[in-house]
């Protein structure tokens, strides 16, 4: 609302391209954001669409800039879990961890300290500590029953965690919790259950799998188990 009409017309035109194409389309979303950022330098929603765009094509350094720019216009904490998870791209996973005890911590909504929480493992196993990513993840969110939009995302990390560790049959159990609560499909926990069950899901239009079947001993085709039995059904 700060811009011309005309041009807070183009910037905002841009910024709905980057949101539509941000998960699927990455590298088209950071194309508009620049277009927005060129436009609009100076508006905190830009330089927050601009960050977003930049970490979802892994561009961490400038992503991290963005981020700072608009947490210093709107004095907002909400970012502080990605500004945290840039550090971590950039291999600083020692500063990720640092600001997962900084005060802004405890300012964040339920939802920031989970997703805080989450980086601040990802940190402790950047760095080799397996266990104590495990540890970190033990909280009263993880525990609850009640299925928040984090929640799935918390179940699978705890899982993965726990399978680093060799937790195999703990990590299972938590797998299966997390696909419970993923309703909106944003975890592989179905492929990590399965991965652990020992199954095995052949694409069937693959041209590859039929002769991955046969290298296997198994029957591409559904009707060759028929082809060596008589009559009677017997071999």
């Amino acid at each position: 609302m700060s811009l011309p009409k005309t041009l807070a017309e183009d910037v905002a035109k841009n910024l709905v391209m980057v949101a539509k194409l941000l998960d699927d389309e990455p590298e088209q979303a950071y194309g508009y954001a620049k277009v927005a950022l060129r436009l609009a330098s100076r508006v905190a929603a830009v330089r927050e669409a601009a960050g977003f765009a930049a970490y979802g094509v892994g561009k961490y350094a400038e992503a991290l800039a963005e981020f700072r720019a608009a947490r210093r216009m709107t004095g907002s904490v909400h970012l502080w879990p990605l500004m945290a998870d840039c550090e971590r791209g950039l291999g600083r996973p020692e500063k990720a961890l640092a600001m997962a005890g900084e005060p802004e911590v405890q300012k964040l909504d339920k939802a920031g300290q989970v997703e805080m929480r989450l980086v601040a493992a990802g940190a402790r196993r950047d760095m080799g500590q397996a266990e104590a990513a495990v540890v970190t993840l033990q909280s009263p969110e993880l525990a609850s029953h009640s299925v928040q939009p984090w929640t799935a995302r918390l179940r699978y990390a705890y899982a993965d965690a726990l399978l680093a560790v060799g937790r195999e049959s703990e990590a299972r159990e938590w797998f299966a919790k997390a696909l419970e609560a993923d309703q909106g499909g944003t975890t592989d926990a179905s492929d990590r259950l399965a991965e652990l069950d020992g199954v095995e899901f052949l694409d069937a239009l693959d041209p590859d799998a039929e002769q991955e079947a046969e290298q296997d001993g198994e029957p591409a085709d559904p009707d060759a188990s028929d082809a060596g039995e008589d009559g009677n059904g017997d071999r």
